[in-house]
Formats: structure tokens, C-alpha cells, sequence
């Protein structure tokens, strides 16, 4: 059995290999087709872990079922090994046939139920002598090399507990978890780390997985899950002296090469030419990679600066401080008693341009995400400012004064809360994360409904990976922009009163400003007509308008977006993230069904009385329950609709 392998050809720097991504395994004579079929066997796709009912010997052909009388008493014991007919293969070994003795090309029959996925052939043959580390075909690779190689992940753990060992090199010099990794089978390579291969182990060639994935698979994966896992960024290779970064500069590879950085590998380590990524990204001729790797390098030098270092220091007061002031000087220009709006719209175009700047000068430190919650907070304070200055000299009751001060001590302590509670995040150490990968892989479990790829960990019910925050949480809502933050678990129902806060918040300053309006700017709409009245308007207060427009569009997505929680909370019983991923999988499912009927809603009333824990004074129940610690028995989420992959 063949299969195809590249012959690629490098620069005088090039990271050496043993082929390309679809490097040679050949087994013994044959068609060179890498995607083809032969010998009875059909390669899977990356991931597939079923076990193979049928075998093919035509390429040209589809899979189809076998009637139940064709008749395999005739088959020697290659093709019935192949095909799994146990039965035959039971009685040729029984009538004298040596289960380790290599076919014509060199195969043992392990290695063809390997292949094959055949899991009682393997106990068979075990039990009958077989050798379990037997080197076949052309590249002389184990029966657990071939079991990588299609994914099949229930026959790397059966060969594995038969005593496989994963450390030995195949003739390329591959061993198991450089196999697994460049055919991107990572729930192979997550079990096979699991079960004590250090994640850096070399090749024979001393290149790691890490440098291997960077140089042969252009793409994030699997470069993002090595990392995830603690590979090396700065090992290098025993010829080229070349790291991981060189190697994905050399392959073009962009997207690991960003990884790379984010992850902090050098852009100054030399290899054995004494070439950098830098220089070697020249050599390639890509003009992005060299702005990419210029720019990181700058950044680098800079964040050594005094001032860059206060600045990482007092980040958070210094960009909140910051959006305090922009935001006060868009008002203060647009109620400047100036009536040339010229120089208010040369003004306010200076103060976009110092943003912008900013916003430039600051990209790196991950300060984009942070600026609609800094917005909201400076908007708050202006709303605050503008309602003690503006006004409470009309002269406000007691009593409202009193109701408005409640509402803004709610408003900041459900912010607060919202934003400085753990909102669910998963935790566990590394040996419960190689203990959760053995368990789940053995009991053939490791599927991503309740397995996370990306935190290597067991996900509870309900529990979703955000890519924001790169951490599993529990019972997860959505990420918040507003602040800066995931809605989990515990801390969805202060951001539900939160947003009850804000948007009463906003109602408030829409009455505080309809007062001030009537008692200090007389409108005549009635003498001098519409554009007359809108402005007088405008020239009256600019700035109480602007704080206006302001509340408006504050309460415009609170209040929207209240309704929606509130309408998923009780009517539904689900999460933003489950209602998205239920009302896609609906339109899979052979009838309709209501997004009502799932395993979470017990009613309007019992939703809201457990979501926000309300006792009224004992008279109401609410059923406490920790979903970080809430694990299914099984792949099913008690209902059909459930039964999707979650996108981690």
C-alpha cells in the first residue's frame, strides 16, 4: 500500500523533513495516490474516529454493503483481515497460518487490522504471538504508526494498552506524536501526551512537533494547540539550528508565524547560517511577513521604554482617564458659545485625530477591546456630572433625588459586580487534564460536545469555550464588550440587573433634560415653526443635548438587549450562546421543534425565581446548582437538540 510523498525542496536554510504534508508511507508496492484506495482501504478525513465497516479494493468505487452471502471461505487471510471476517481469520491462524509473518510486501497482519480499524482481530492476533512493535512496508512503521496515520483513536488506545511503544521512529523518523500532529489528529495527540509523550520529544532529526506543524501545515492548527499545550517556541533543530519561527517564515506559514509571536518567539535567534526570521522572510520574498516580524520587533524594543512601562503599569486608570476626557471634550467643543461650527468641526476633527493616534500608539497592548467599556464608564460620569450640575438647580423633589440615587448606586454596584465576579471559569491542573484526556479517550468519549480541544479539559454541561477569553465558562451567555468580560454562570444575573440599571439610568437623564428644556429654553414652535424650534434647541444647551444623544444611545442596546436576556432567561430557559446554536440545529431536525421544549425550562415563573435565587422571605425555592461541577453521563445533553458539537 502506497501513499504519496512529496519530494520538497528547500533554500539553503530550509527546515530539512521527510516530505511534505502528505508525506510518503509507503507501504509496499503499489499506485502512488495519497487520497486513492487500495488494498481494501479507504484513508479517512482528519478526525474521523469511526470504525470502517467495509473495505475497498476499487478506487473507482463507492462504499457500499456487502450482501450477506457473498462468500469469504475462499479469502486468504489478508483480505479477510482487512475486511474483518473474524471468523476466517480464526480458522487460517488455526490451521497453521503464522500471525507474524509479513505478506509480499512486507505487511503483517497486524498492521492490516490496524489500518483497517479491525479492534477484535488485533486481541486476536495478540493473543496468538503477534509482535506489536512489527516494522512493515516500505518506511519499516509500526501497526501504531499505520492506526495514526487514519485517526483512528480507538486503535491507537487498544494497541497502546497491548504495550505499543509511541517513542519508536518509523523510516522517516517520525514517531507517534509527530505522526498525529502532522496529520492533524489531535485527539490522538492529546492522548498520546496524556499518557506521558512530552510534547517537545525530537525526531530523529531533532525537529519537534511544534517546528514540524509550522513548517508543514499552513494554518493555525495544530501550531495553536502545541502551544496550548507548553511546546517550545525556541528549541531548535540539531542540522539547521532552525526554531519553530524559522520554519513556519520559510513555509509561508502566516498564520503560525503569528502565533508564534503572539506566543514570544525570538525574532533575533540565528540558526546554523546565521540567518534570523527576519532575514529569512527577505529570502522568501513575502512582504507581509516582513512587516510582520519589523513590526513585532519594534514593539519589543519599545515596550522596554521607561514610558512605556508606566504606562503598562497604570494602563486601565490612564485609558479610562483618557476616554473621561475625549468624551468631555466633544461635548465642551459642541457647546462652545463660538456660532461658527467651522471651528467646531475643525476642533472635533483634531480630537478624532488624537484618538486615532492614540489608538495607534497603544494597538499592541490589546487596548481595542477595552474601549467600549472605558466609553460606557466616562459616559456614566458625564451623565452623573450633568445631572448634579445641570439639573438639580431646577430643582428636583426629594423624592426623586432620593429614587435617582438609588438607581445609580445600583447601576455601579451591579457593574462592578458583574464585571470582578469569576463568571464560571473552568479550572484544573495539568495532571487533571491528562487524567479527564486517558478517562474520556478510553471510554470513547472524546468528542467536543464535552471535550475542549483548546483548554485540553472536560467542559461541564452548558459550558462553551470563548475565544475571547481563551478559557471554558460555564453556563456562558456571550462576552460582553461593555465589560470587557464573559457572562457566565455567576455573574449573568448581575449583568441582567445591570442593564435594568442602565436603561433606568438613561430614562432619568431623558426626564432631567425635558425639565431643563421647559424651564430654560422657551421653544415657539407654534410662532416660528420646526426648524425655528429644533434650533432654539440646539443653541439653548448643547450640551445637555449632547448628554441627551448620548443617553439615548446607551439606552437604545440596554434596553434591546434586556428584553432579550429577559425573553431567554423565562420564556426559554437558555443561554444567548445555546439559543444561537439550538435555532441552527432546528432547521437539521426532521420536525419543528419549539426551543421551549428543552431539559432547561420548568416555566416563566421557576426560571426567574432560579436564575436571580429569589427566597421572597422563604415562600420561593430556587434550585441551586454549580454548573462548573455539572457533567453529563454520556455524548447526549438529554435532548435531540443538543446533540450538535459546541464550536470551540
Amino acid at each position: 500500500m502506497d501513499w504519496e510523498e512529496s519530494n520538497e525542496s528547500h533554500g539553503h536554510d530550509g527546515c530539512h523533513g521527510h516530505g511534505g504534508q502528505g508525506h510518503g508511507h509507503s507501504h509496499g508496492p503499489g499506485g502512488h495516490n495519497f487520497g486513492g484506495m487500495v488494498h481494501g482501504f479507504m484513508p479517512g478525513p482528519p478526525g474521523q474516529f469511526a470504525q470502517r465497516g467495509e473495505a475497498l479494493t476499487d478506487p473507482t468505487q463507492q462504499p457500499k454493503k456487502r450482501s450477506h452471502m457473498d462468500d469469504s471461505s475462499s479469502w486468504d487471510i489478508v483480505k479477510a483481515t482487512q475486511f474483518g471476517i473474524l471468523d476466517r481469520c480464526k480458522e487460517l491462524v488455526e490451521a497453521g497460518y503464522d500471525v507474524r509473518q509479513p505478506d509480499k510486501e512486507n505487511v503483517s497482519l497486524l498492521h492490516w487490522a490496524a489500518i483497517n480499524n479491525r479492534l477484535e482481530l488485533i486481541k486476536f492476533y495478540i493473543s496468538k504471538g503477534a509482535a506489536i512493535d512489527q516494522l512493515g512496508g516500505d518506511l519499516n512503521s509500526t501497526p501504531l504508526h499505520w492506526a495514526i496515520r487514519q485517526g483512528h483513536l480507538a486503535m491507537v488506545i487498544q494497541l497502546m494498552r497491548y504495550g505499543a511503544d509511541p517513542t519508536q521512529a518509523d523510516g522517516e523518523g517520525y514517531r507517534a506524536l509527530h505522526l498525529a500532529v502532522l496529520f492533524q489528529h489531535m485527539p490522538i495527540a492529546a492522548y498520546l501526551m496524556a499518557k506521558g509523550q512530552e510534547v517537545d520529544v525530537p525526531d530523529q532529526n531533532e525537529q519537534t512537533s511544534l517546528m514540524l506543524a509550522a513548517q508543514k501545515i499552513i494554518g493555525p492548527e495544530p501550531t495553536n494547540f502545541l502551544l496550548k499545550c507548553n511546546a517550545s517556541v525556541n528549541a531548535v533543530d540539531k542540522v539547521n539550528r532552525n526554531s519553530p519561527l524559522h520554519c513556519a517564515v520559510l513555509a509561508g506559514n502566516v498564520d503560525a508565524v503569528h502565533i508564534l509571536l503572539e506566543a514570544g518567539a525570538s525574532v533575533d535567534l540565528e540558526n546554523a547560517n546565521g540567518h534570523t526570521p527576519i532575514e529569512l522572510a527577505h529570502q522568501v520574498h513575502s512582504p507581509l511577513l516582513i512587516h510582520m516580524l519589523n513590526h513585532i520587533k519594534q514593539e519589543r524594543i519599545k515596550s522596554n521604554s521607561t514610558c512605556l512601562k508606566v504606562f503598562t503599569k497604570y494602563r486601565v486608570c490612564l485609558q479610562l482617564l483618557f476616554c473621561v476626557l475625549m468624551t468631555w471634550a466633544v461635548g465642551a467643543i459642541v457647546d462652545m458659545s463660538s456660532e461658527s461650527w467651522l471651528l467646531k468641526g475643525v476642533l472635533l476633527a483634531c480630537v478624532f485625530a488624537v484618538i486615532n493616534l492614540a489608538l495607534r500608539q497603544t494597538s499592541g497592548y490589546n487596548v481595542r477591546s477595552q474601549i467600549p467599556s472605558m466609553v460606557l464608564i466616562a459616559s456614566i460620569f458625564w451623565m452623573l456630572f450633568t445631572w448634579f450640575m445641570y439639573f438639580i438647580p431646577d430643582g428636583p423633589s426629594a423624592t426623586m433625588q432620593v429614587l435617582f440615587t438609588i438607581n445609580v448606586t445600583a447601576l455601579l454596584y451591579y457593574y462592578f459586580r458583574c464585571g470582578r465576579t469569576d463568571p464560571g471559569v473552568i479550572k484544573a491542573t495539568e495532571q487533571e487534564k491528562k487524567k479527564n484526556v486517558v478517562v474520556l479517550a478510553e471510554a470513547g468519549c472524546l468528542d467536543p460536545r464535552i471535550f475542549c480541544t483548546s483548554c485540553m479539559m472536560r467542559k461541564p454541561m452548558r459550558a462553551n469555550h470563548c475565544l475571547t477569553c481563551d478559557a471554558c465558562v460555564a453556563k456562558q451567555d456571550h462576552h460582553s464588550i461593555w465589560i470587557n468580560g464573559c457572562i457566565g454562570a455567576r455573574n449573568h444575573h448581575y449583568f441582567v440587573l445591570f442593564l435594568l440599571s442602565l436603561s433606568l439610568l438613561c430614562i432619568w437623564m431623558f426626564y432631567g433634560s425635558l425639565v431643563y428644556y421647559s424651564r430654560n429654553c422657551p421653544l415657539h414652535y407654534s410662532e416660528e415653526g420646526l426648524w425655528a424650534a429644533i434650533t432654539g434647541l440646539v443653541g439653548c444647551s448643547p450640551w445637555v443635548l449632547y448628554i441627551f444623544s448620548m443617553a439615548f444611545f446607551h439606552l437604545t442596546w440596554a434596553s434591546i438587549l434586556f428584553l432579550v436576556q429577559i425573553f431567554q432567561v423565562a420564556y426559554l430557559g437558555l443561554t444567548t450562546a445555546e439559543r444561537a446554536n439550538l435555532m441552527m440545529r432546528q432547521r437539521k431536525l426532521p420536525q419543528g421543534t419549539s426551543l421551549r421544549q428543552n431539559p432547561y425550562n420548568f416555566g416563566v415563573l421557576r426560571n426567574l425565581v432560579n436564575f436571580f435565587q429569589l427566597r421572597c422571605c422563604g415562600l420561593c425555592k430556587p434550585v441551586v446548582v454549580d454548573w462548573t461541577q455539572q457533567y453529563s453521563l454520556g455524548l447526549g445533553r438529554d435532548s435531540p437538540m443538543f446533540n450538535g458539537s459546541d464550536a470551540v
